[in-house]
């Protein structure tokens, strides 16, 4: 069925001098969407970034150039106006052009950036959404980021700016919202993200789970709360790519989930 799927997919062709931003999803290559693997197959140039699995590169045709671009904690060997000159060369020389990231290119994947670079060079582009890291890593640990009665909203932040720096966002109120906090980048300013939230009013037993290598072989799930987060996760060691997500939600697992859905069941009736 799936490959009939693809089969299906594959009147929808990838022209020549054009750039497709793709998401490659968390990282399990089974995450990946029809369309991003029908991308992958036709692409001429690939430009990924430092993939939490590298599976999705299998789906690439023999054929294609794959050029490696990623930055990871702070170091970027190729500059961002270097990789959006790479896919402007690219498209102008006739090449279909795929810009492969993790998660989804629009969430945090700097992908609005590649995108204007393009419009401003006068290439077509297009995107192909992924699944992003926000949502598949609480999904995979068992973490619903909203859940009637305890989180109606749900914020995604980074904890790196252009600078490397924390963003200077209004942390106060993000701690007073009563919902879920999905922090993207944040193991190397962890200290400064909770003492920012404690601050601003969040106990220090709001729940935290961190979630590690979300859906890939080594997951590995951390849950401990804000005022004990930095010292737990020091302790864990637990390898990155991470995500953070702070909030009553954090506490829920598969097993306490399933006991929160049985005593809404029973509530009515």
């Amino acid at each position: 069925m799936i490959v009939q799927s693809i089969s299906a997919l594959a009147g929808s062709q990838f022209p020549r001098g054009e750039v497709w931003l793709c998401g490659a999803g968390p990282g399990d290559p089974e995450l990946l969407t029809l369309r991003a693997v029908q991308a992958l197959g036709q692409a001429d140039l690939i430009l990924h970034d430092s993939l939490p699995g590298r599976s999705a590169l299998r789906h690439a045709r023999r054929s294609a150039e794959v050029v490696a671009v990623g930055k990871r904690k702070g170091a970027a060997p190729v500059p961002q106006v270097k990789i959006n000159a790479r896919l402007i060369a690219g498209a102008r020389a006739g090449l279909r052009v795929l810009r492969l990231k993790g998660g989804d290119p629009f969430t945090f994947g700097r992908g609005g950036e590649e995108a204007l670079a393009c419009t401003a060079a006068g290439i077509p582009w297009r995107v192909i959404p992924g699944i992003s890291a926000g949502m598949a890593a609480p999904a995979a640990a068992g973490i619903p980021i909203t859940h009637r009665g305890m989180a109606s909203a749900v914020t995604f932040v980074t904890a790196h700016d252009e600078t490397g720096a924390l963003p200077d966002l209004n942390w106060a109120a993000l701690a007073q919202t009563g919902g879920t906090i999905a922090a993207f980048m944040a193991v190397s300013r962890l200290d400064e993200l909770a003492l920012r939230l404690l601050a601003g009013g969040l106990a220090p037993a709001t729940p935290v789970a961190f979630i590690s290598q979300a859906s890939l072989p080594g997951q590995a799930v951390l849950r401990t709360t804000l005022g004990q987060c930095t010292l737990e996760v020091r302790r864990a060691g637990l390898p990155t790519p991470a995500m953070i997500i702070i909030g009553a939600v954090a506490d829920l697992g598969r097993s306490a989930l399933t006991r929160t859905l049985e005593g809404l069941r029973h509530a009515h009736g």
